[in-house]
């Protein structure tokens, strides 16, 4: 398992300082990152954490996947390889 994580159904309001204390239950967070649009500055509502091990990985998609998180509940897994997308 890699050690960084895909957190999607993030509600609006959730930080990075948020996610690294929400995932810290679950072990050593090296870096919490939500997702931003470019041109608003929103959030799209999900984002990616990474853990100091592979045991920490898994440990906080066994206990964190679908907990609630600021009156949301979260998904949690293994982050897939960035696919190169063409741009327009």
């Amino acid at each position: 398992m890699a050690t960084k994580l895909f957190v999607g159904s993030l509600s609006w309001g959730v930080t990075d300082d948020q996610l690294k204390d929400f995932f810290s239950a679950a072990g050593t967070v090296v870096s919490a990152k939500v997702i931003t649009d470019r041109d608003t500055n929103r959030s799209k509502g999900f984002g990616f954490v990474e853990m100091s091990s592979d045991e920490e990985a898994k440990a906080a998609v066994d206990q964190l996947n679908d907990k609630e998180l600021d009156g949301r509940n979260i998904n949690v897994s293994e982050a897939r390889p960035r696919e190169e997308r063409p741009r327009y």
